[in-house]
């Protein structure tokens, strides 16, 4: 079954176009160089951590557990890159009053990072 907050291929196309004119160009401007801004994991990846996250959760007894998506970025050389590659990490959060809402992040539980990006990147 497909999930309600699916979006069409042309609104996900419509979003990516946007960051690039909107943000993508400013940031390889100011660094100097294409910046990557495609993360990919494998599904079996991420069904792994999503297990990961349920199963700490529930010996936490967090009612409502989820998964905030953060930007970051490499520093120089790690990785064997010189540049300061972005890069996404998924972070854990727990439900403060019950509500979808009202989330923080669980320090509990360890983040996700070492995905695949893209240099240069893939577009949409």
């Amino acid at each position: 079954m497909k999930p309600k907050k699916c979006i069409s291929v042309e609104q996900a196309r419509e979003l990516q176009n946007h960051w690039v004119r909107s943000r993508g160009k400013e940031i390889e401007r100011g660094q100097g160089y294409q910046d990557t801004r495609e993360f990919w994991f494998s599904l079996d990846e991420l069904q792994e951590y999503i297990n990961y996250v349920r199963e700490e959760s529930e010996k936490q007894k967090v009612v409502n557990p989820g998964i905030r998506v953060y930007f970051g970025a490499y520093p120089p050389g790690k990785n064997n890159r010189e540049k300061s590659y972005s890069t996404i990490f998924l972070a854990p959060t727990k439900d403060v009053t019950n509500s979808p809402t009202t989330t923080e992040n669980n320090y509990d539980i360890e983040p996700l990072n070492e995905s695949s990006g893209g240099v240069p990147p893939t577009t949409y």
